[in-house]
């Protein structure tokens, strides 16, 4: 039983083959059009899903679409006649999309679907198309890949078709709906109502208001609860619709809201000022008190011990660290994929074990995302081929010459472009297609920053460390292998601040070493934390070991393999292309490594700084 579950049309489109209840391959459409966040129908994810699992379209069982068309467009309707006349321009800007494409969009997709069929050769029959509703679709993807039995379910996103908020019961392979938040009342549009205020770009810059949050103090908290959110007790909210204008407008907020914080949003690249910091830090208090609330609601009307999370918020990883160290429940589980991407997998798994109810198991420890390497992986034969058409000088290595080589360039303080194996599903580049780093090295944040990833000097990274040595580094107690979990580094790996360190401001903060661990270590002495598992990805494992016997240190710095405003990378020509254009060290390509001192000239072509998010 063969299921493909897409998710497209909105942002991360994604494709995802299940076969018999298991997954077999997933992966967002922009690691192949090379569009960041490309929401276009899933052409080269569905292909690659099919190769994956030797088989062709017309011999798929099921396909099925994470969200309802039709649902979402009543939603949009009725959203422009309550607020009538406001609106009327972003209403004619919308409505012939609308009516051209999004609201026919079964005869799309089977339009899309078909145009597959004739590439493939085989003609056929497309298989029966299914819908499932955008949170089912969450709540689906955190679920039942989750390793509980039993758990409670929260979804947390923008909007769905109403549903911004929903909770959930888990139990056996059954899904049941509890309650749910609608549009226009959202935690993830609040959030990026200020992303967007603070001069990031919506549905790409929310992780970097998280990151930036510990440069300010949270001084607008209650200015938001005043005026823009009412929390209640058991978490459950609505927002103050005067202050926004997502529901109407082309904006996320209107001028009531720059009236409310002394001015109007940050211009897109200009220099960051401690309102934006504060404004970070703020919001981020907010949405961890809220999350905290829902949890406890959760906990008590469910009676679970576990919780499940999906949807966009469910990225914030320090608000899952917050719940975690609350001990409200025994353990959490996040779906890696918790955006859109994920909805794809999670329509699957809704078609198996609710449409076609097959049952579900689970040994209660072991998750069936299967590290999240369910992406393409290339072989030794392509890479070689690949890099003797560009006259690349390599070495080819053996697996135990290779990790002990790499440990030491590590150690000496070089950057490795590390691509290996199956690429990553989701937003974190997880020991596959990542760039590496010495986490004790004072100068690799802002080398990695500004010399790599050419982006933001604030931004933080995160440690990559083996599983067994987690407790020993940072107060975790589990494993976090999604790097969806912050814990604080440990107190005794800290360095106390000076009183003259004490009195920096806002960036300044920047400069100042917090632990032993500086390149990993955040500014309120946290860090977004990765553990390394020999029996998901042994490699990677194997290379962590080595450096930790080289140095003592059983930590490196792990950053997704892709410069700013680009995806991830893909095939080992785009790993090598970025490679060469950023001041990386050396490359390593499966068993070939390379010297960036070594390669022959590099035609620098500066054009494709053009294609990057402002942002």
């Amino acid at each position: 039983m063969n299921i493909l579950g897409i998710s497209a049309y909105y942002h991360d489109s994604a494709a995802a083959l299940i076969r018999a209840g298991q997954i077999l391959a997933a992966a967002q459409e922009e690691r192949f059009t090379r569009k960041k966040h490309d929401a276009r129908f899933p052409n080269h994810a569905v292909q690659y899903c099919l190769k994956e699992g030797k088989i062709s379209l017309e011999t798929v069982d099921y396909i099925v679409f994470y969200d309802k068309p039709l649902v979402k467009f009543e939603r949009l309707l009725e959203t422009y006649l309550t607020y009538a006349p406001r609106g009327f321009t972003s209403f004619l800007h919308s409505m012939p999309i609308w009516l051209k494409e999004k609201l026919y969009l079964k005869s799309i997709l089977k339009k899309e679907l078909t145009a597959l069929l004739s590439v493939s050769g085989k003609g056929g029959k497309l298989p029966p198309l299914l819908f499932t509703e955008h949170h089912q679709a969450h709540a689906a993807s955190a679920f039942y890949p989750s390793p509980f039995f039993k758990a409670g379910v929260l979804c947390l996103d923008g909007v769905g078709e109403w549903a911004t908020t929903s909770v959930w019961l888990g139990e056996g392979n059954q899904l049941t709906p509890h309650w749910q938040i609608n549009f226009p009342h959202s935690l993830g549009l609040l959030y990026s109502a200020l992303t967007y205020f603070t001069g990031f770009k919506v549905n790409s810059g929310e992780y970097k208001l998280m990151g930036l949050a510990p440069y300010g103090e949270p001084k607008y908290v209650q200015t938001i609860l005043d005026n823009l959110i009412d929390v209640q007790p058991d978490g459950t909210f609505c927002l103050n619709m005067r202050y926004f204008n997502y529901a109407v407008g082309l904006t996320m907020t209107n001028d009531k809201f720059a009236k409310l914080f002394g001015g109007p949003p940050r211009r897109p690249e200009s220099p960051l000022t401690q309102r934006e910091m504060d404004l970070a830090r703020s919001i981020q208090v907010v949405t961890e008190e809220v999350v905290l609330r829902l949890a406890r609601t959760i906990r008590d009307e469910l009676a679970v011990e576990y919780l499940c999370l999906a949807g966009g918020v469910a990225l914030n990883c320090v608000a899952n660290g917050r719940v975690l160290r609350e001990g409200i429940f025994k353990d959490l589980w996040i779906q890696p994929a918790a955006g859109d991407a994920g909805g794809a997998i999670g329509a699957a798994f809704s078609v198996w074990h609710e449409y076609l109810t097959k049952p579900r198991e689970t040994d209660g420890i072991h998750d069936q995302m299967r590290g999240s390497y369910l992406g393409p992986a290339a072989n030794l034969g392509e890479i070689r081929t690949f890099l003797d058409s560009v006259s690349a000088p390599y070495q080819l290595l053996s697996d135990s010459d290779l990790c002990e080589k790499v440990a030491q360039l590590l150690a000496q303080e070089n950057v490795i472009g590390w691509f290996q194996g199956r690429m990553e599903f989701g937003p974190r580049a997880l020991g596959n297609r990542s760039i590496l780093g010495d986490s004790r090295s004072p100068k690799m944040q802002s080398v990695m920053n500004l010399k790599i990833k050419y982006r933001e000097s604030f931004r933080p990274f995160a440690p990559a460390v083996l599983s067994e040595r987690v407790s020993d580094i940072f107060e975790l107690d589990r494993p976090s292998p999604y790097m969806l979990l912050v814990a604080d580094v440990k107190p005794e790996l800290r360095l106390p601040m000076t009183a003259e360190q004490q009195q920096l401001f806002g960036i300044e903060k920047l400069k100042v070493p917090r632990s032993t661990l500086p390149a990993i270590t955040h500014l309120d002495y946290s860090a977004r934390v990765q553990t390394v598992h020999a029996d998901t990805n042994p490699r990677y494992y194997a290379l962590l070991k080595q450096f930790e016997n080289l140095t003592g240190c059983p930590v490196l710095v792990n950053t997704s393999f892709n410069v700013r405003g680009e995806p991830i990378v893909c095939t080992p020509k785009e790993a090598y292309q970025c490679f060469m254009r950023t001041e990386m060290d050396y490359l390593v390509l499966e068993n070939y490594l390379l010297c960036k001192r070594e390669q022959p000239q590099w035609q620098k072509d500066e054009s494709w700084k053009k294609e990057f998010e402002l942002d």
